[in-house]
């Protein structure tokens, strides 16, 4: 594989590596939501969510639907939510591994 191909991977992973990311893709895994509904459901502020959106908007992961005023956002196909579906399953299987290892958040940082 080339460097180019691995960078651009990586930079669509790091789409799913933010605490607030990975909620608004939970929310809007089976339902689409506008912003607002977001910053209600996520206690968060709209500048902050619509930043996360934008990033995963961005990577891929996400599309908007313009329904008059609004944006409705939702995971962008099938292969997205089978890709959370894959990842959860795989955390059911390595969870205690992840919250003994020490050196994962030093890391990320």
């Amino acid at each position: 594989m080339e460097q180019h191909t691995c960078e651009l991977k990586a930079k669509f992973i790091r789409g799913f590596s933010d605490k607030t990311r990975l909620l608004i893709l939970e929310s809007i895994r089976n339902e689409e939501k506008t912003v607002t509904q977001l910053v209600e459901e996520l206690n968060g502020n709209q500048s902050n969510i619509s930043q996360h959106l934008a990033c995963l908007k961005g990577c891929g992961i996400i599309v908007g639907r313009q329904e008059g005023k609004f944006v409705y956002y939702s995971l962008r196909n099938d292969q997205i939510l089978h890709l959370l579906d894959a990842m959860d399953s795989v955390f059911l299987i390595v969870e205690n591994e992840v919250q003994a290892c020490e050196k994962t958040d030093e890391l990320v940082r």
